[in-house]
């Protein structure tokens, strides 16, 4: 399996818990507030990034701990096991440790060992938030078939961090010095835009080769918040500036992008939708994604992970099968959460199953 041997120590509720001989579909379940939403937050650091709750490093150790947490596990790969392992120490909270095989790395180095995507009960409100929640969302899309975007993605966001510092100091910024900030900003956020485009045209189109049923079918565009090319970009900035310095922000860019979503059929927009609709289509486009990881010939020895928070309770026995069928089909290692066993039925035979309390996991097929 892709992921095993996971240990957790001192993170969240979990004093020092052992996950190990994990198979495609692996299943904790436990009451409300036992830790098994922390199991799955711990396995998403694993990814470049904050995590599936974007949770502060400070907020992770165990209140009762020293004040660090570690997270380990063991990667399947064709050249054979690798050992990964992030988290922090008390002395340094706020700085997070990436190692791969006992050498340290950069967290954005992680997107080149997994493919890993997530969904959970706070997503529901993804297309009733403003535009940098579905921005977010769509980078991670991209992020888990293109590890090189999380490299471009922190170098966009430090340029036009920047860009907008100088924009809205007391002086005239140099002409000069924004000539050379808008270049990287145009570099990298061209790179961004252009892989944010593709993402959601490789989307659309397999979403428009499923079924209208039983999930609904969401219809995806990429609405551009500036130029795709770089020269453009560079243009568009230059001649924003004085508009931009009024404005002490710049204005236009990847950062102004947008993921325009509507129920295929009705032609609603996703916000207008019932929040069954919305849920529907959020699931419709996780596994279209989770296809994708298939048809990118470079990353096919990538494993890829898939983390459902709750999902399989809330859909009726039907939209269980689809659901399970589907996971069953695309290959990847799959991680669900659920208050009780039943919803599971379809699935526990051929899963490994833990009972999660307290912070405590105890293995249970």
């Amino acid at each position: 399996m892709a992921l095993d041997r996971i240990l957790l120590s001192d993170f969240r509720n979990h004093h020092e818990t052992r996950i190990e001989g994990t198979h495609q579909f692996n299943l904790l379940v436990g009451e409300n507030g036992a830790g098994k939403t922390n199991v799955l937050e711990a396995i998403s650091l694993f990814a470049p990034g904050r995590g599936l709750r974007r949770a502060q490093l400070a907020d992770m150790p165990a209140q009762a701990g020293p004040g660090g947490f570690a997270i380990s596990a063991e990667l399947a790969t064709p050249a054979g096991p690798v050992r990964l392992g992030t988290g922090t120490s008390a002395e340094a909270p706020g700085r997070r440790v990436v190692q791969v095989n006992q050498a340290s790395a950069p967290a954005v180095r992680l997107g080149e060992w997994l493919s890993i995507g997530w969904l959970t009960p706070a997503m529901d409100r993804l297309f009733a938030e403003g535009a940098g929640a579905r921005r977010r969302f769509l980078d991670r899309l991209v992020l888990a078939l293109e590890p090189a975007h999380a490299k471009q993605a922190a170098r966009l966001e430090a340029a036009l961090r920047e860009r907008n510092r100088l924009l809205s100091g007391d002086v005239e910024p140099d002409p000069a010095w924004l000539d050379a900030i808008e270049a990287q900003v145009a570099e990298a956020g061209a790179a961004v835009a252009q892989a944010r485009a593709r993402l959601v045209e490789r989307l659309q189109t397999a979403l428009l080769a499923l079924p209208e049923a039983p999930f609904a079918r969401p219809s995806l565009a990429y609405v551009p918040g500036g130029p795709l090319d770089r020269d453009d970009l560079t243009r568009a900035l230059a001649e924003g500036r004085r508009r931009d310095r009024a404005a002490q922000r710049t204005l236009v860019g990847p950062h102004r992008d947008e993921l325009a979503v509507t129920m295929a059929g009705k032609e609603q927009p996703a916000a207008d939708c019932s929040t069954g609709e919305q849920k529907a289509m959020l699931i419709a486009i996780t596994l279209a994604h989770a296809g994708l990881d298939l048809d990118i010939s470079d990353d096919t020895a990538r494993p890829r992970l898939l983390l459902l928070d709750e999902v399989a309770a809330h859909l009726d026995p039907l939209r269980r099968e689809a659901l399970f069928d589907r996971l069953r089909a695309g290959g990847a290692q799959i991680w669900l959460t659920g208050t009780e066993l039943p919803p599971f039925a379809a699935i526990e035979a051929e899963a490994a199953v833990w009972r999660v309390s307290e912070g405590a996991v105890e293995r249970l097929s």
